[in-house]
């Protein structure tokens, strides 16, 4: 380098890239709750993630499995996370038996929880079971009653509504995984569970771009 020439300020650029609001996403396991530290014997997310300073934007319950964000952004966690903004978040959900229309009309107008009707949803009987790997601990089965999975995109977070819902129709969940939050698909990230990652600049724009609209709507 030529004596005199500026050189590139990497110091500067560390401290700015750490500065940034940091957003992970991460595909949770079963078993592991939402939080750092663990509760009532389940691992916490401290196992999994060994990041200082970021939080879960909303929570998976220990028994659900899937697509949970953590930053250190706090308007961003509010926005994703306030029923006000009604940020959609889908589900693939494994139920007892099959849903006939009457069930699915249901879900879809909201069903009475807790002495609260849920907010209308979108939902959708599934042709076939969504890709994804074996759970670690395997549902329950009986030979003598069949399964079905469902689609299913809410816009609250009220808690373990998904599997008060089913069960309101007589369907009761057996599997549980977070599909998608806003415009991240799970099947679009390339993670295993228990795996994580930042999210890339692009994928970033997208979800900040869906938490304005839902800001906006």
């Amino acid at each position: 380098m030529r004596v005199g020439a500026r050189q590139p300020d990497r110091a500067g650029a560390r401290r700015a890239a750490r500065e940034r609001p940091r957003v992970l996403a991460l595909y949770k396991p079963y078993g592991h709750v939402s939080r750092f530290g663990g509760e009532a014997g389940h691992p916490g997310l401290a196992a999994l993630v060994p990041v200082p300073d970021v939080y879960a934007a909303g929570r998976l319950d220990h028994d659900s499995e899937g697509l949970l964000l953590l930053t250190d952004d706090g308007a961003l966690a509010h926005a994703l996370t306030d029923p006000r903004f009604a940020h959609p978040r889908t589900y693939w959900v494994q139920v007892e038996r099959v849903p006939d229309a009457r069930a699915l009309g249901a879900l879809a107008a909201g069903v009475v929880v807790q002495g609260r009707r849920t907010r209308p949803a979108r939902v959708r009987l599934l042709r076939e079971a969504p890709p994804l790997p074996p759970r670690s601990v395997p549902i329950r089965f009986r030979k003598s009653v069949p399964t079905a999975w469902l689609e299913l995109t809410l816009r609250e977070g009220r808690n373990r509504q998904v599997r008060r819902m089913t069960a309101a129709v007589g369907h009761p969940t057996l599997r549980l995984v977070r599909a998608a939050l806003g415009p991240l698909h799970l099947a679009d990230l390339g993670l295993v569970p228990g795996q994580w990652r930042p999210l890339r600049p692009a994928e970033e724009r997208a979800l900040r771009k869906s938490v304005s609209r839902a800001r906006g709507a």
